[in-house]
């Protein structure tokens, strides 16, 4: 399986400002909703899981039922075989470093907050290390060696 990620648009067949009645069509093939707010409809967060791999991606809803944002969660299963590209790179495979470098190559200035949230505010993207689930880490400094968690979103700044 391989998903695109689509700066300003979305991830895979999740396109920001679809409705909530389209978003939910598409989610079959991705797996099931796992989540969603104690109501039927937005606004809210509606949790995807794709159980093969371990993976979940996140639909993000206004009140006016709209998509806004997508999250998508590093896979748990090392050996999935699943790729989550950007500009042809898979974001959660390439060691942070090399990505970060890709990136301002590419003309993407990145925005470092210290904390692990790196945002790429032309792309409207933010890459992470947001979860506790233990990935590969450096040998050296222990630190993780790839992000585990990607916002694509039409604002990502208040």
């Amino acid at each position: 399986m391989e998903i695109e990620v689509l700066p300003h648009v979305g991830l895979g067949p999740f396109r920001i400002g679809m409705t909530f009645d389209e978003a939910m069509a598409a989610v079959p093939e991705w797996g099931a909703v796992k989540h969603s707010p104690a109501g039927e409809r937005p606004p809210g967060k509606y949790v995807v899981a794709h159980e093969q791999f371990k993976f979940e991606v996140v639909l993000i809803f206004r009140e006016n039922e709209t998509l806004n944002s997508v999250e998508a969660w590093r896979f748990r299963d090392e050996d999935a075989d699943v790729r989550i590209t950007l500009e042809g790179t898979d974001i959660f495979r390439t060691p942070k470093r090399r990505l970060r470098q890709h990136l301002e190559e590419q003309g993407h200035p990145l925005d470092y907050d210290g904390i692990g949230f790196d945002a790429v505010p032309d792309l409207k993207l933010i890459l992470a290390n947001a979860s506790s689930y233990e990935y590969p880490k450096d040998p050296k400094t222990g630190a993780p060696l790839y992000y585990d968690y990607a916002l694509v979103s039409d604002q990502i700044y208040p």
